[in-house]
């Protein structure tokens, strides 16, 4: 009696492990067939959002993963195995499915009936894409105490939304905004008084400009101007004056997401520079003969597969409940953000002159990689967050 939890334990791990293996051949299957290097080149040249690329991996079933809108989101496990491989190719839709995620959570744990129906269902099949509304130009991490968009609740019972969203992926072309506004005045703690709406992009007073970015040029990120947007009280996701509380239950799974994505760049970037370093020659032999070009990539690949393992105990902890530990996610994202990072700058190295060429994709992954540094959280606010949570440190900022 003694072995039979063991047993089962095992058991259970084999079986989500041949399951997850599953899913990442057909998302490599999928990607193999529509994700061409002409097709990623052509939109982060043209610097436009591939809709019909999120359409057809919405038909494929890999933004519902098999979830239906009555129930619980997918696991971060199966999220973070899409979110790799799309990393390590069409790399910005792949920020784009974060944000697709992450509004999928905050529909599945507190959106009504009436509003998963009309919210949630296109967004599990793709024909609906969301943007999420919380960055403002005078705040960062502190983005709560900073807040100046507001919500008035009007006599209708309505409320008027007025303000600035600063780097709002995808606002230009979402069909919906999951907007956070102030509705109540600071009285003790800066994360009361905020509340969550859905807010149709269509909605008069809403206005958008790109940003001109660096990288990630494939998803727009925007400045978004609210100016008297009215919303029906309807609309209100979850509980007014507790969304900023209620998103912070997502950012769990935002780490995750965001360290899935750099983790694909650090692979897609190694793989090409592996391959590069095997066909290249110089001197009469392989450039990937010589000794210091060999250490650069072996490094980069211990990074990279260092950085998989902790995911996957992140996934698997977040997965198990809320209450777990969330130091693992913590620890992925910066493990994460440093393999894409060190490979990335590894293979403009390898490439050389190569590297530098808009014709290769080495130097479209080298700008990706520096996203997230900062995002969805700086680095060194990670490094705080472990610091205090996991060395028991005190607290530094």
């Amino acid at each position: 009696m003694a072995d039979a939890k063991p047993v089962s334990v095992l058991s259970s791990s084999i079986e989500e492990f041949a399951k997850l293996s599953q899913l990442r051949s057909k998302v490599r299957q999928l990607l193999s067939e529509i994700a061409t290097a002409d097709r990623l080149k052509h939109f982060d040249e043209i610097e436009e959002y591939d809709v019909e690329m999120y359409r057809e991996i919405g038909r494929a079933g890999l933004i519902n993963l098999g979830c239906y809108i009555d129930g619980p989101g997918p696991s971060h496990a199966e999220q973070a195995v899409v979110l790799e491989e799309l990393g390590a190719g069409p790399t910005s839709v792949g920020v784009s499915m974060v944000v697709q995620y992450m509004g999928m959570q905050l529909l599945h744990s507190h959106a009504n009936a009436e509003q998963r129906k009309e919210f949630l269902a296109p967004l599990h099949s793709g024909e609906a894409k969301m943007s999420f509304g919380l960055s403002e130009p005078g705040g960062g991490t502190d983005v709560a105490r900073a807040m100046r968009t507001s919500a008035k609740k009007l006599e209708d019972g309505s409320y008027s939304i007025s303000g600035q969203k600063k780097w709002i992926g995808g606002a230009m072309d979402a069909d919906y905004i999951i907007l956070l506004a102030r509705t109540t005045p600071i009285e003790r703690s800066a994360i009361d008084g905020i509340t969550m709406f859905l807010v149709p992009r269509s909605t008069p007073g809403i206005h958008t400009e790109e940003i001109d970015t660096m990288g990630i040029r494939g998803l727009a990120q925007c400045d978004v101007y609210l100016d008297d947007v009215r919303v029906p009280s309807e609309n209100i996701l979850g509980e007014a004056d507790k969304g900023f509380r209620q998103v912070i239950s997502t950012l769990n799974g935002e780490r995750l997401n965001g360290a899935a994505v750099a983790l694909g760049i650090a692979r897609g970037a190694l793989e090409c520079a592996v391959s590069w370093a095997k066909e290249r020659e110089a001197f009469g032999r392989q450039i990937g003969s010589f000794q210091a070009l060999q250490h650069s990539l072996v490094d980069a690949s211990v990074k990279v597969e260092s950085a998989r393992l902790l995911l996957q105990k992140a996934a698997s902890a977040s997965d198990a409940g809320p209450t777990t530990n969330q130091t693992w996610s913590a620890m992925a994202k910066l493990a994460a953000s440093d393999a894409a990072t060190t490979t990335t700058d590894a293979g403009m190295r390898v490439m050389a002159g190569w590297g530098f060429s808009r014709a290769l994709p080495m130097q479209r992954y080298f700008r990706d990689a520096r996203l997230y540094t900062f995002a969805p959280l700086t680095d060194e606010m990670i490094r705080n967050n472990i610091g205090e949570k996991h060395l028991g440190l005190p607290r530094s900022f």
